[in-house]
């Protein structure tokens, strides 16, 4: 298997709502609408899906349509390659709608980070100082 995340979807509840959430209010790019079942955002690295979570859960198939618990032990990330960075994306985020769960602060491993929830509470952190960036936009991680 290559080293790969081709795609990250996330379950959600409305999809026009984050579809706005991600296209207007974060200025993710895209092409598709919530009326074609399926959104796709381009980003630097893996594409972000949204799809309707009760149909996720009937893809994965039978025994997973299960109400989402409030932590499901994963995080988003978005690093950005400026320490002001954080605090305008986290501005930028909360005028579109996300709970800052965790104003940004100076962190254990030297960075600069804080979280929010969007509108499905999936949890992104924000960050400065993990590493360096390749020029595609990834991080150079060791």
């Amino acid at each position: 298997m290559e080293a790969r995340i081709s795609l990250i979807t996330l379950g959600v509840a409305d999809l026009a709502r984050s579809h706005r959430f991600y296209k207007d209010g974060l200025g993710l790019p895209t092409s598709r609408t919530p009326e074609e079942g399926i959104v796709f955002f381009r980003t630097s690295g893996a594409t972000l899906a949204l799809f309707p979570y009760d149909e996720l859960a009937k893809d994965v198939g039978p025994g997973w349509e299960v109400p989402r618990s409030k932590f499901s032990g994963i995080t988003l990330a978005h690093n950005v390659r400026e320490r002001h960075q954080v605090d305008e994306v986290l501005a930028l985020a909360a005028a579109a709608g996300a709970e800052i769960v965790k104003p940004a602060e100076d962190t254990f491993w030297g960075g600069y980070s804080g979280y929010f929830t969007d509108p499905d509470g999936y949890l992104w952190e924000v960050a400065w100082g993990a590493s360096p960036f390749n020029d595609d936009g990834s991080l150079q991680v060791t």
